[in-house]
């Protein structure tokens, strides 16, 4: 019995660009809240605002660091929610298990 399978390359081209400081410290904070590469945050930052300039929807990511924003969410008020969310649940799970809805 044959297995097909087939790999699709990733086409790519080394390019070489000048940056200010400000915008490649700025890439660097990108690929380090987006976890990916500098160059996969310099490839969605263009996709992102060519889709912007054609009117089209902004990326997910995008859009979640607008929400985030807007709501003021801060690492530390992240992890307060985290804690108090979770919090919630075991209290939950505790009165469950003890027979109180």
């Amino acid at each position: 019995m044959a297995i097909n399978s087939f790999i699709m390359a990733r086409l790519s081209v080394k390019s070489t660009f000048s940056l200010d400081l400000r915008t490649i410290r700025a890439l660097e904070r990108i690929s380090t809240r987006w976890r990916v590469s500098k160059s996969e945050a310099l490839r969605r930052a263009v996709l992102i605002a060519e889709q912007a300039s054609e009117g089209g929807t902004p990326d997910a990511l995008l859009a979640l660091d607008e929400l985030q924003r807007s709501l003021g969410m801060t690492p530390a008020r992240a992890r307060e929610w985290t804690r108090a969310v979770r919090d919630e649940r075991r209290a939950s799970s505790e009165a469950r298990e003890r027979g109180i809805r």
